[in-house]
C-alpha cells in the first residue's frame, strides 16, 4: 500500500483530491459540500487502495490525510448510513437515484460517436437480494449509471423495482 501511494506521489497529492472534489461538485450540483467529500473520499480512497474495503480505505486515506483513522472511519460510514443512524443535527439519508442523471450525463459529457451500448444486469446475492442494474459499457467495462435492489424470491415488476 505505502509503496502504491509512493510510486504515484505526484498523481495522489493533497492538491489532485481537491481537484477531484471539485469535479464532484461540478458533475452532481444537487449533492450538498458533506455529501460530495463523502463521495469524493471514498472514490479517491478506494483508488489510493486499490479495493473498496472500509478498513483499508480509511486506513489509507487517514494516512493520505493525515488524520485519525477511527475518525475518516467513522465519516465513511456515515456517508451510506441512514440519517437516524448519523451524529450531529443536520444529518439526512443520501439518495443515490438522484445521482443516476447527472452519472450518466458525466459520462457522456466527451463521449465520442452516436451509438451507446447499454447493459442490463440482475445478480443475485445468494437468497438475499437481486441486484438490478443498468450499465453504459464503455472500452469493454461495463459503468453502472443506475441500479435498484430488491429482496430475492419476492414477487414484483423488474420495470418499477421501488
Amino acid at each position: 500500500m505505502e509503496v502504491h501511494m509512493a510510486r504515484h506521489s505526484a498523481l495522489y497529492s493533497p492538491k489532485a483530491f481537491r481537484q477531484w472534489i471539485r469535479e464532484l461538485a461540478d458533475a452532481f450540483p444537487e449533492l450538498s459540500q458533506p455529501q460530495v467529500l463523502g463521495l469524493a473520499t471514498w472514490s479517491f480512497g478506494m483508488i489510493l487502495a486499490r479495493c473498496c474495503a472500509l478498513t483499508t480505505v480509511a486506513l489509507v486515506i487517514a494516512t493520505f490525510l493525515g488524520h485519525t483513522y477511527h475518525a475518516v472511519r467513522q465519516r465513511l460510514r456515515e456517508f451510506y448510513q441512514e440519517a437516524a443512524a448519523k451524529k450531529g443535527n443536520h444529518r439526512r439519508d443520501f439518495d443515490v437515484t438522484t445521482c443516476f442523471a447527472p452519472l450518466l450525463r458525466w459520462l457522456l459529457r466527451d463521449w465520442n460517436g452516436r451509438q451507446l451500448a447499454v447493459a442490463i444486469d440482475a445478480s443475485s446475492l445468494g437468497v438475499l437480494f437481486v441486484v438490478l442494474c443498468v450499465s453504459v459499457v464503455y472500452r469493454g467495462c461495463a459503468i453502472p449509471v443506475a441500479w435498484a435492489i430488491v429482496p430475492a424470491n419476492s414477487k414484483g415488476s423488474w420495470r418499477n423495482p421501488g
